[in-house]
């Protein structure tokens, strides 16, 4: 009878021990680029998704009887929109880490929408598969639709990276 109340202890412990450790970054954000921000001084890397680097170029069709293809700084078009979409409004970022950069891993929240999922699914970003499955879906959602990055033709930012 002990043992299990002291098993019944430990496992509560540890379980209200990982509820306190669990964060919460809340605030209007400054967006730094298509998967980072920043609240209250503390930068945020959103988790599971990847977007294009500020000096990324990507082609998209403009003209498709002929199939001829303009370069666009697709990075920037990733920020801007995450900006106009973000406004100045509140997010709710659920930590579920920290990087190697020391950046604050988190899923965040404009109201009840999922930030990261809203990116992956009108093709500002995509899935990170690396680090997580979560957003393919909406990723295969954006590339079916042909809509942002997936109306033309880009590198995946974490290739693009690699080579630049």
């Amino acid at each position: 009878m002990k043992k299990n109340i002291f098993i019944s202890f430990v496992i509560f412990f540890v379980f209200f021990l990982k509820l306190a450790h669990s964060e919460e970054l809340v605030g209007i954000p400054e967006v730094i680029d298509g998967d980072t921000l920043k609240i209250n001084e503390k930068k945020i890397r959103l988790f599971g998704i990847d977007a294009p680097e500020s000096k990324q170029l990507c082609k998209k069709v403009y003209l498709s009887i002929f199939s001829f293809h303009k370069e666009y700084l697709c990075g920037d078009r990733s920020t801007l929109n995450l900006k106009k979409y973000i406004k100045h409004d509140i997010l709710n970022c659920k930590v579920k880490g920290k990087d190697r950069y020391k950046r604050y891993l988190a899923i965040c929240y404009k109201n009840n929408t999922d930030l990261n999922e809203w990116l992956v699914s009108t093709g500002n970003a995509v899935a990170y598969r690396k680090y997580s499955k979560k957003y393919i879906l909406y990723e295969n959602e954006a590339k079916k639709k042909k809509i942002g990055l997936w109306s033309g033709i880009f590198e995946m930012p974490w290739d693009w990276r690699k080579k630049n």
